[in-house]
């Protein structure tokens, strides 16, 4: 899990925006949209981090469609350190 945590963060452009994400998503769950208002980003963007977070197992999704609930995974919890890691290095 690590190798993959550090490639989703730092192996493209989007890894401080997945970071800022993942961030808010540990403070309290949240929707797609919830998400692009509270980071200022992007709906279509925070849409592409969050696909990606997925595929990576570093988050689930309660429900579906439009108002689907996006929440950290036990992996990524129990992980949280290196995630914690990787952001201090990206500065």
């Amino acid at each position: 899990m690590e190798a993959v945590l550090w490639y989703v963060f730092t192996g493209t452009r989007g890894g401080p925006n997945r970071v800022r994400i993942v961030r808010a998503l540990r403070e309290q769950p949240r929707n797609a949209n919830q998400l692009a208002e509270d980071l200022d980003l992007d709906y279509k963007t925070v849409r592409h981090h969050l696909d990606v977070l997925l595929e990576n197992n570093i988050l689930n999704r309660g429900g579906d469609g439009y108002g689907a609930i996006y929440l950290i995974s036990d992996q990524a919890t129990q992980h949280w350190e290196t995630i914690e890691q990787i952001s201090e290095q990206m500065g």
